[in-house]
């Protein structure tokens, strides 16, 4: 791999919706909802796919310059375990939340 691709890979990718829409309707596996984190949020290739590093590349990706807004749909679709699992998620977003007043996280449904 040369140097471009290897900073491509490390790169956080550019976040253009604003709102960002997480929409967890068809997610089925834990897998599937870091995925979507991943791609929703423009995480790095070496996004460790757990709420431990979902805290660290959350925590300083905006600019206090600029509010966000994001939109949780979809959760109470999800099955009661996967739920439970993923309360810590929302943990997460209280911390950046109330560290980043600017960035908002709204439960839909």
């Amino acid at each position: 791999m040369n140097y471009f691709d290897e900073q491509d890979r490390c790169a956080f990718k550019p976040i253009t919706e604003n709102p960002i829409i997480l929409d967890f309707s068809h997610c089925r596996y834990l897998g599937e909802i870091h995925l979507l984190l991943k791609e929703k949020f423009g995480l790095p290739d070496y996004y460790g796919e757990n709420w431990d590093a979902l805290w660290d590349c959350l925590r300083y990706l905006w600019c206090e310059a600029t509010p966000v807004s994001i939109e949780i749909h979809g959760f109470s679709e999800l099955d009661q375990e996967l739920q439970k699992h993923c309360a810590t998620m929302f943990e997460v977003f209280d911390d950046v939340h109330n560290e980043s007043p600017w960035v908002t996280f709204k439960r839909i449904s």
